[in-house]
């Protein structure tokens, strides 16, 4: 794909989510819930919890990214299902017949956007969370802080990438939500600490290593990454050859 190509469908798929406030709330969310979630548990029992002989700072600090991420797999299902339930998928690929070109230049807009909110996200909910620490709190210096903030960023982009993915395989958002949604919250708080064994494997989970300071599983920080990064490929592919294959 030319960059001649792109950028026009590019911008023509920004429009779409900067039209459907939907999405554009989920993005919102992503940052509102996220540093809202932080600051009131961090200003209510954050010192006592920093005091506990389990507590790994780093990791702690990304507390509220377990509700952060429902908001970007919210926003990644909405941005592509809303094709689907309006009708205008139709006329999209009518404006746009190169379905690949039409594919990966919303997945490259849902990205964008979400790696931008995972970021900035990511850097102030960490900044935030120390500030109500007092003499217990780390800074960006602290080993593995900026890799945790950066990565932190990543991964939520990656979570909002799957399910835009997986929304173009199943073409419904309520689908994407039920399978998602409860598979990140029962996974990560039933299955729990279980990261030695297939458990660690699973995207959300893996992903979330990046958050360690020295990660416990067999799993490395980047390596954990690498690990949600391949199940998102994984999906997109599948959504690719499903927007290809199917009639709109």
């Amino acid at each position: 794909m030319s960059n001649s190509a792109v950028l026009p469908v590019a911008h023509a798929e920004w429009i779409k989510i900067k039209s459907l406030r939907s999405s554009l709330v989920s993005l919102v969310i992503v940052f509102v819930a996220t540093i809202a979630i932080t600051t009131l548990v961090f200003a209510t029992i954050g010192r006592s919890e920093a005091d506990n002989a389990d507590a790994e700072p780093l990791f702690d600090a990304f507390y509220a990214f377990n509700f952060g991420q429902i908001a970007a797999i919210s926003f990644g299902t909405t941005a592509v299902s809303s094709e689907y339930t309006s009708g205008a998928l139709r006329i999209s690929l009518a404006a746009v017949p190169r379905r690949g070109l039409f594919y990966g230049s919303k997945m490259l807009v849902v990205g964008g956007l979400a790696l931008l909110a995972g970021l900035v996200t990511s850097f102030a909910t960490f900044l935030i969370s120390q500030a109500f620490l007092g003499d217990e709190a780390i800074g960006l210096g602290h080993p593995g802080a900026v890799r945790a903030c950066v990565g932190g960023g990543i991964y939520l982009a990656l979570m909002a990438l799957l399910a835009a993915g997986l929304t173009a395989v199943l073409r419904s958002g309520v689908a994407v939500m039920s399978i998602l949604i409860p598979f990140t919250l029962i996974v990560s708080f039933v299955v729990g600490d279980v990261a030695d064994g297939a458990a660690g494997f699973l995207p959300d989970k893996a992903g979330q290593q990046v958050l360690h300071e020295a990660p416990s599983g067999s799993l490395g920080p980047l390596t954990g990454l690498a690990v949600c990064a391949a199940w998102t490929a994984a999906v997109l592919l599948a959504g690719w050859w499903a927007v290809r294959r199917r009639d709109a």
